[in-house]
């Protein structure tokens, strides 16, 4: 059996799981394999492990990976994955969890591009190597408007936090009620009171058909020109060109954005130039703890898989 395990970018998938139980050839890729070559890289493996939605597999390039029979993917969804075309030819799709607390590391990362830019840390940190001093006086958080587009259980953990600062936190979505705004701590607000009043936007909900595009044009318009927006969900959630219009005219104070449209972001890419940013490379799922626990998860998937008997099979 020959096994690829994609998108190993920080090579540490080798050590985080008893790959060896498997005897199996496996073969770990630590660069990305660019869509046009990924069917002829990978034709003749059996199996495939995508690490969550880094590299896609649609219809086309399944039908090109005649030796394939099983698709891990980390975590419990993956939209980039064609479940439908997987199920016609006969290849099976299972999900490897993580570790539960790895929405905590997302909020983490949320507050910390949220504060990096509230307080102007990247700014003075800069200026500070140039040798100048307090170039800017950045206001304190207490008090401020915190707005959270989505309150699910990650939206709440980021609200727990403002709370904790002395924030006034308000939240929305299509679906969220009172009662359940109320559970949580914060205060249910219409999406227009939400962009137009916050301080600060962070984004939490689930990509789909009905929320893509769901922060438009209108919405981002709308907000104080001294806030910030904050995406650590997905960067079709939002209108991306709108966005940058904004950033580049000075219209909002900034954006702490960890999602991108086509990931690896490439090097040419004008997000790289954009004014009032601060970008990183979807870190909000990558820890070790969480890490382990998925390879743990998918060799024990393989196994399950190889013995007959699949386990957490999505498709």
């Amino acid at each position: 059996m020959r096994i690829a395990v994609l998108d190993d970018y920080l090579k540490v998938a080798p050590n985080m799981a008893k790959w060896d139980s498997l005897n199996a050839d496996v073969s770990f890729f630590s660069e990305y394999i660019q869509p046009a070559e990924l069917a002829k890289t990978l034709e003749a493996f059996e199996v495939i492990v995508a690490m969550r939605e880094r590299s896609a597999f649609p219809a086309s390039v399944l039908k090109a990976l005649p030796n394939l029979r099983l698709l891990v993917t980390t975590g419990m969804r993956n939209s980039s994955v064609d479940m439908v075309a997987c199920r016609q030819q006969g290849i099976d799709v299972c999900g490897a969890p993580g570790d539960p607390r790895s929405t905590g590391a997302t909020a983490e990362l949320a507050w910390s591009l949220l504060l990096a830019l509230f307080k102007q840390i990247p700014k003075e940190a800069a200026n500070m190597q140039q040798g100048l001093w307090q170039t800017t006086m950045p206001p304190t958080l207490e008090a401020k408007r915190l707005g959270l587009v989505g309150a699910g259980h990650l939206g709440q953990c980021v609200g727990r936090v403002g709370l904790a600062f002395g924030m006034e936190v308000v939240a929305w979505s299509p679906n969220l009620t009172e009662e359940r705004a109320a559970k949580a701590g914060v205060k249910l607000v219409t999406k227009q009171e939400l962009f137009a009043t916050s301080d600060a936007i962070s984004v939490h909900m689930v990509l789909s058909d009905r929320s893509r595009g769901i922060v438009d044009a209108a919405s981002l318009q709308s907000m104080k020109s001294t806030a910030y927006l904050i995406n650590t969900s997905r960067a079709g959630l939002v209108d991306q060109a709108a966005l940058q219009k904004l950033l580049v005219e000075g219209k909002i104070g900034g954006a702490g954005i960890d999602v991108f449209d086509a990931e690896p972001l490439a090097v040419a890419d004008a997000w790289r130039k954009t004014p009032r940013t601060l970008l990183t490379p979807h870190l909000g799922y990558v820890t070790p703890e969480n890490f382990a626990i998925f390879y743990s998860n998918v060799v024990a998937d393989i196994q399950a898989w190889a013995a007959g008997s699949p386990i957490r099979v999505l498709n």
